[in-house]
């Protein structure tokens, strides 16, 4: 074969090399075949980029590749299973997705007012009514104002896949990791339903009891450090998803009413956008909106 010259090739094999800058010629050679299918120039081109990216890899290795032990006495634990493949999603991210971060302040004065107002009842119940269902429920009617952010890219990026669904993932810290059960159907539920669904989503990761069923398919991601101590932070997107919106610690604003300032109660809302699909005006008017619902909680129990 090294001698033969390539008698055919599909036209979707001659396309796919053109595209990608690669000698069909070449790719014959490699093969050791006389004609090429797409498959077979997207296997070789698939199996060079994986080579490429592991010889990358290595490459970058050496920085860690240190005798720390020269320095001091040290330490030594192994890494599970569960935190390297969370860094193997983590580094993903941040390698393929153009990331951009949009953050602001929102007033949940009235959400802080009614969750004063209803704390009783609500513990005769056993339930605790914290910031986050209000802020889930606003991103599940924001979603369906705002579509495109309720989609994700095709592997190859040619197709952007609508959700007709809405399902929102939740990121926790555990003893054993990050993990990100996932709320199905949050637009068809009250704030109750997603105070119950979010109470036994953490009474399971915290067991690591968690099954595939919770895990999976979300349209959108939200983290928060709750009272965790920061101003604000810059969350990594979850693929297949398209943004993450980060929740940080409440802070006291003076707010200028026209006469005076009166102190009111904000949260630092973070935005994670891959630029690929969403631009700075959408994620603008999709932060905006969720920042309008929660300012006015009326706007959410509707």
């Amino acid at each position: 074969m090294n001698n033969e010259k390539i008698l055919l090739g599909t036209p979707t094999a001659y396309q796919f090399c053109d595209d990608n800058g690669i000698a069909i010629e070449m790719v014959a050679k490699a093969l050791s075949k006389s004609f090429l299918s797409v498959e077979d120039v997207q296997v070789f081109f698939n199996t060079q980029s994986l080579a490429k990216n592991k010889s990358s890899k290595n490459q970058a290795s050496k920085y860690w590749d240190i005798d720390h032990a020269a320095f001091g006495d040290i330490r030594i634990e192994s890494v599970d299973n569960f935190s390297k493949i969370t860094a193997e999603n983590l580094s993903a991210a941040v390698q393929v997705i153009p990331s951009v971060t949009h953050g602001d302040n929102f007033s949940i004065q009235k959400i802080n007012d009614f969750r004063q107002q209803v704390k009783e009842e609500l513990k005769l119940q056993n339930r605790s009514l914290t910031l986050l269902p209000f802020i889930i429920k606003a991103m599940s009617k924001s979603l369906k104002k705002f579509p495109k952010i309720n989609a994700s890219l095709s592997a190859d990026g040619e197709k952007l896949i609508y959700k007709n669904f809405i399902h929102i993932g939740v990121a926790m810290q555990t003893e054993y990791g990050l993990v990100v059960p996932v709320i199905r159907n949050v637009d068809k539920k009250n704030l109750l339903e997603i105070i119950d669904d979010l109470q036994n989503l953490t009474t399971l990761a915290r067991s690591k009891k968690l099954k595939q069923e919770h895990l999976g398919g979300a349209s959108i991601t939200v983290t928060s450090l709750g009272k965790i101590a920061g101003l604000r932070f810059t969350p990594i997107i979850n693929p297949p998803e398209l943004a993450i919106l980060g929740v940080s610690k409440t802070l006291i604003e003076p707010v200028w009413n026209g006469q005076e300032f009166l102190p009111e109660m904000k949260v630092p809302l973070d935005l994670s956008y891959d630029h690929r699909v969403i631009n700075g005006v959408l994620a603008s008017h999709f932060m905006t909106d969720i920042g309008n619902r929660i300012s006015n909680p009326e706007l959410i129990l509707i």
